[in-house]
C-alpha cells in the first residue's frame, strides 16, 4: 500500500527555492513508477505539468482527467501532471491524493502556504523532467496549443515559452472588464519595463528545466506576479521567448481577486524597475541554443532505422540476386524492392516511430509504399544509367551499385517516414475529433 511522505528539511529563504518543510507528496509520484524514467535511457523527453489549485475541489478532478485523457491520446512525448495544493481548506487535497494514486501519470504535493508562484517554484525545482510547464485548473485554454507550446522548448530553439490571448490569431471570449485591465497591464509592462511578449497573465507558460532553475533563485514574488518576474527576468538577460496564439474563454466561476491582483502587480513592476536600475535582474542562465543537438526523437529512432534498413537491404539484394537468374535487371530490382518495402514499413512502423496495433495500419503502408516508390525511382534510374554506362561489368558491380543507390534512397525514406507518414501531429489531429465526441 503506497503511504504519504513528509519532507522534512528546512525552509529555504524567499527566492531562494522551495519551501520543502512544508511540503508533503501523495505516493510514490509518476516519475517512480513510469516505466523507463529510472531503470533504463529515457526514450523521449519527459514534460511535467503543474497545475496549482487552491480550493479548486469541485472542478480539480474533471479537469485533470480531461488533460490526462488529452495528452496520453495525442501527445507524443512522456509526460507527468503535478497537482501543486497550496494550502487549500476544502477538499482539494484529498481529491488530488485520489488522482495520484489511481493515475499512473499524475503525482500531487501540499503546500501549508498560500501562492501560485510558490507551488510552482516548488514544483519546477523538484522537477526532473527536461521541460516544465503549468496550466490553470480551469483549462481555460484549448489544449490544442500545448504541443505548439512545448516543441520550441524540446527542439533548444527557445528557452520560454507562452500563451499569449494578445495576437491576432487568438480567439477570446471574456467579459470586458478583465480585457481593458489585462490589455492596461501589458500596455504597462511594455511602456515602463520595456517587456516584449505580449500577455504575462496567460496561465499556460513553460520553459526548459535548466533555463527555468536558473531563473528562479532571482525571482521573488510567491503570488501571481512571479511568472511575469520570470519573463522580465528571461527577457533582461537575452533569453528567447516563444508565444503561441491561443483559444481561451473566460471561466465564469473564477475567485481571483481581480483589483488585489493588480495592485500587487504594479508594486511588483516597481520593484522589479528599482532592480533593474540597480543591476541586481542580472543572472547567469545556460547556452540558449543547442545547435548539435539532434531533433526530438531521432537519437532513437536512427538506429533503429540503421538496423532495419540493414536487414532489408540485404534481403532485398539476396532476393535481387536471386531473380537475376530469370528476370532482367529492372525487373528485378522492382520486384525485389516491392517485397522489402511492405517488411521495412511494417518493422519501422512498430520499432522505429513506435506505432502498434491495427488502426491506420493499411494507409501507413500505402504511404510508406510512397516514400519507397521514391526510392525505387532514384535506384531504378541509377540502375539504368549504370547500365547503360557498364553495360559488361560484373555483377558484383552491379549489386555494389546498388547498394550504394540504396544508402541514398534510405535518407529519402527516413525524412519523409518521420516527417510525413508517422509525424505524431498527424496523429494528434486524427484522434482529437474521438476524444471530443467521447467527452459529449
Amino acid at each position: 500500500m503506497v503511504t504519504m511522505s513528509e519532507l522534512t528539511t528546512s525552509v529555504d529563504p524567499p527566492g531562494s527555492g522551495p519551501a520543502r518543510g512544508e511540503t508533503a507528496r501523495s505516493g510514490l509520484g509518476p516519475l517512480d513508477r513510469l516505466p523507463g524514467i529510472i531503470d533504463e535511457e529515457p526514450r523521449d523527453p519527459l514534460i511535467e505539468v503543474a497545475i496549482p489549485v487552491y480550493n479548486e475541489a469541485h472542478v480539480l478532478a474533471a479537469s485533470v482527467r480531461r488533460l490526462h485523457a488529452y495528452l496520453r491520446e495525442t501527445f507524443p512525448y512522456r509526460f507527468v501532471i503535478t497537482i501543486a495544493d497550496n494550502a487549500s481548506t476544502d477538499g482539494t487535497w484529498d481529491v488530488a491524493e485520489h488522482l495520484a494514486l489511481e493515475i499512473p501519470e499524475v503525482d500531487a504535493v501540499h503546500l501549508d502556504r498560500k501562492g501560485r508562484g510558490r507551488a510552482l517554484r516548488h514544483v519546477w525545482s523538484t522537477s526532473v523532467a527536461d521541460v516544465v510547464a503549468y496550466m490553470d485548473v480551469d483549462l481555460s485554454t484549448d489544449l490544442h496549443a500545448f504541443l505548439p507550446l512545448i516543441a520550441p522548448l524540446v527542439s533548444g530553439h527557445s528557452d520560454l515559452a507562452i500563451g499569449t490571448r494578445l495576437s491576432r490569431g487568438s480567439a477570446v471570449v471574456r467579459g470586458p472588464k478583465r480585457e481593458f485591465i489585462s490589455r492596461t497591464y501589458n500596455l504597462l509592462l511594455r511602456t515602463t519595463l520595456a517587456a516584449r511578449f505580449s500577455d504575462a497573465q496567460c496561465g499556460f507558460k513553460a520553459g526548459r528545466t535548466e533555463i527555468v532553475r536558473a531563473l528562479l533563485p532571482a525571482v521573488e514574488d510567491e503570488a501571481w506576479f512571479f511568472d511575469t518576474e520570470l519573463l522580465l527576468l528571461a527577457e533582461r538577460n537575452g533569453l528567447r521567448i516563444h508565444e503561441v496564439p491561443v483559444d481561451w474563454v473566460d471561466d465564469p466561476d473564477s475567485r481571483v481577486d481581480v483589483v488585489r491582483t493588480a495592485v500587487d502587480d504594479l508594486r511588483g513592476m516597481a520593484r522589479v524597475a528599482r532592480r533593474v536600475l540597480s543591476g541586481a535582474f542580472n543572472v547567469p542562465v545556460p547556452a540558449r541554443t543547442r545547435d548539435a543537438q539532434l531533433p526530438t526523437g531521432m537519437r532513437r529512432q536512427l538506429p533503429s532505422f540503421a538496423v532495419i534498413g540493414v536487414i532489408s537491404t540485404v534481403a532485398q539484394l539476396a532476393l535481387y540476386a536471386l531473380l537475376r537468374f530469370f528476370m532482367p535487371v529492372i525487373a528485378a530490382n522492382v520486384v525485389s524492392y516491392f517485397l522489402a518495402a511492405i517488411a521495412n514499413t511494417a518493422a519501422n512502423r512498430r520499432f522505429t516511430f513506435g506505432v502498434r496495433g491495427r488502426q491506420r495500419a493499411v494507409r501507413h503502408q500505402l504511404e510508406g509504399g510512397v516514400a519507397f516508390l521514391v526510392g525505387l525511382v532514384v535506384s531504378t534510374v541509377g540502375l539504368a544509367v549504370f547500365d547503360t554506362v557498364a553495360p559488361s561489368a560484373p555483377r558484383l558491380a552491379e549489386v555494389g551499385a546498388l547498394f550504394a543507390l540504396n544508402l541514398f534512397a534510405a535518407v529519402i525514406r527516413f525524412v519523409l517516414l518521420r516527417a510525413w507518414v508517422f509525424h505524431p501531429r498527424r496523429a494528434a489531429e486524427e484522434t482529437e475529433p474521438v476524444l471530443q465526441e467521447q467527452s459529449r
